[in-house]
């Protein structure tokens, strides 16, 4: 298929990357292998001095592995994908792979939980520093910028809020200055959003989300042009934060229906947060597909549509909003997102809760907020189900 990137997403998603075997297979297979048998001695030692291409070992080159990464890169518009066993080790190996001691990351502060963890807590002990700044705020990133810093990294929408990062400004006031830029467009996908196109370096993936989309394995993956990912695959290769084969099988599979949830997510959520925002219990709705969203023109620029994350902060705190996740019959009580099931969390006691309260506080992350991350479930449904709750308050 030499005229396949020609074609459009909807059609890389169902195609893109398979390689058939011997026995000539419509789907695609899953190979459950942990090593490669070479036809002789000098074969297996070009395959390992990367002379040949080929499979070796499957901590760093499976075939089913492959397909996953190249079906992504179609999507994403990248040259070259690698694939990781979760999104927080893809942004691992992206900072251990482009960094060393004494360099510097300016981040945003309204970063998943995780993210602000591993910078603070695990690459502080490496010497890698991090400067944490407004999602919003250009200026402040380029105030932040260091003569050692090395990358920004950012999250648009952001978790919970969706702020949005305007990444061709950033990646412009960076590249001044020879950083680069990584984007984690785990809530948009390649389907709403393709950071590369607007002047990002690299994109991340927690392919756990909404590329798999039901909830079923973990992933991660790198994304960007070959001489950046070739380092990030150095990592892999050595340190083996490797994604299994059935993962990527479930996620080549899951890639397959993305455009279409996508799409019925995020006009789901349009709906539900305008629900939302006209309930009498509800103070603020955080949305980008709503006009008050104080970065909706950015949006709608940036952004195919507002994506299926709403979150809202209930009239009241932490008990209130207890009140109305405990109070739910039908969404499911969870933390992971991207799920046709919706979910909700409350985010200052789940997926930002190991992040200290000052830290929450700049984020914006208080204690009446709620997340929802919207499935595929009629919407009438979905709000009748918060009513319960809401009507308590």
């Amino acid at each position: 298929m030499a005229d396949l990137p020609d074609y459009r997403p909807e059609t890389l998603a169902v195609r893109a990357g398979q390689e058939r075997s011997q026995f000539n297979e419509h789907s695609e297979a899953l190979y459950l292998t942990s090593s490669f048998v070479f036809d002789n001695a000098a074969q297996a030692a070009r395959r390992f001095s990367g002379e040949e291409e080929g499979n070796v070992y499957s901590r760093f080159s499976n075939p089913t592995v492959t397909m996953f990464e190249e079906r992504l890169a179609a999507l994403e518009g990248a040259e070259d994908c690698v694939a990781f066993a979760s999104g927080m080790a893809a942004i691992m190996a992206t900072v251990m792979a482009h960094l060393k001691a004494g360099d510097h990351i300016v981040a945003s502060s309204g970063l998943f939980g995780a993210t602000v963890q591993l910078c603070n807590n695990i690459l502080s002990r490496t010497g890698i520093t991090t400067t944490f700044v407004s999602q919003t705020d250009p200026a402040a990133w380029e105030a932040a910028i260091r003569p050692e810093t090395r990358l920004f990294f950012l999250e648009t929408p952001s978790n919970p809020l969706t702020e949005i990062a305007d990444i061709g400004l950033l990646a412009q006031i960076a590249h001044r200055r020879d950083i680069l830029v990584a984007v984690d467009n785990c809530f948009c996908t390649p389907i709403l959003q393709r950071p590369l196109e607007l002047g990002a370096d690299l994109v991340v993936h927690s392919a756990t989300k909404y590329l798999d989309g039901q909830g079923r394995v973990l992933g991660g993956a790198v994304c960007g042009p070959r001489k950046l990912t070739e380092e990030v695959f150095k990592f892999l290769r050595t340190a083996g934060p490797t994604l299994s084969a059935f993962n990527a099988w479930v996620l080549v599979k899951g890639l397959e229906t993305l455009r279409i949830r996508i799409e019925a997510q995020s006009a789901n959520a349009a709906r539900l947060a305008a629900w939302l925002e006209a309930h009498p219990k509800v103070a603020r709705v955080f949305y980008p597909g709503l006009p008050s969203h104080p970065q909706y023109e950015l949006a709608r620029r940036q952004q195919k549509s507002g994506g299926g994350i709403v979150s809202f902060e209930v009239k009241g705190s932490r008990d209130q909003a207890w009140q109305v996740v405990d109070s739910c019959r039908l969404l499911s009580i969870t933390a992971n997102l991207g799920d046709v099931k919706t979910t909700i969390t409350h985010p200052a006691s789940t997926t930002h809760g190991r992040i200290s309260p000052e830290a929450r506080a700049a984020a914006g992350i208080g204690d009446g907020l709620l997340r929802i991350a919207v499935g595929l479930e009629a919407v009438e449904d979905l709000s009748a189900d918060l009513e319960r709750g809401l009507s308590l308050i």
